[in-house]
């Protein structure tokens, strides 16, 4: 894997699944990740990976209260 390069990801959903993913974006702390993760920078990447999935999600839509 290279650093520094650009991923596209393109996934088709359910209206369930995506909701489901949505729901689970929300919940998800900051400890789960850092808890999964090898170490603090790799916790803050996740979490930023996170939070995309999340606004994408919201854009197509699926942003639970």
């Amino acid at each position: 894997m290279k650093l520094n390069s650009t991923v596209t990801l393109t996934v088709e959903f359910s209206d369930e699944l995506a909701n489901a993913l949505a729901q689970f974006v929300k919940r998800v702390g900051f400890a789960e990740m850092r808890c999964n993760a090898v170490d603090d920078v790799e916790a803050h990447l996740i979490r930023d990976a996170i939070d995309r999935v999340r606004m994408r999600l919201a854009n197509a839509g699926f942003s639970p209260r």
